[in-house]
């Protein structure tokens, strides 16, 4: 992975944590509250997955022992 991916990846994560709590809100107005836990979960257990990852991945990379290469543009 490199470093225009990490960003990428990044981005995606925390857009999936913060439409997590755009569903919850829209859908609670519209659905009820157990409705909308329901629809919000797999957007934010995705998102703090992904965010989970790059962390432990730039750890990791600070540490030297796996490293996010620079892009060659």
């Amino acid at each position: 992975m490199d470093r225009e991916g990490f960003v990428k990846l990044a981005v995606i994560g925390i857009g999936l944590v913060v439409l997590s709590f755009f569903v919850r809100g829209f859908s609670q107005l519209a659905l009820g509250r157990d409705v909308a836990e329901l629809l919000q979960a797999p957007f934010a257990v995705a998102g703090f997955c992904i965010v989970v990852y790059l962390f432990i991945r730039a750890t990791l990379d600070l540490v030297g022992i796996w490293e996010v290469e620079n892009s060659d543009a």
